[in-house]
């Protein structure tokens, strides 16, 4: 029981919320770059900048840890929705039919 008691989850359990994160923004950028073309980066921008403000004026250092993994998971899709409409161009991803390329 004494083992039990001293054992220390949080990385566990940031390990598993980064994971979770970055599984849940690969389809997001997919889903954004279909609908809306890259044109909706800055979507990204506002909610990475909102997470690293949540994540700054959180005091629990677990939760403040998470809020920064998803403010640069956000920040990361940046990037990742240009590199998807290359994706779409090379024709790896279905392109859009009431979008002009």
């Amino acid at each position: 029981m004494e083992f039990i008691e001293s054992m220390n989850l949080g990385g566990l359990a940031l390990g598993i919320a980064t994971f979770l994160t970055i599984g849940i923004f690969h389809p997001i950028v997919i889903k954004c770059e279909y609908h809306f073309g890259v044109g909706c980066w800055w979507w990204f921008l506002l909610l990475g900048l909102l997470f690293c403000a949540l994540s700054v004026f959180t005091a629990n250092w677990l939760i403040s840890t998470i809020l920064g993994v998803v403010a640069f998971s956000s920040f990361w899709s940046i990037l990742e929705i240009f590199q998807q409409r290359k994706r779409v161009q090379k024709g790896w991803f279905p392109k859009n039919p009431k979008r002009k390329y």
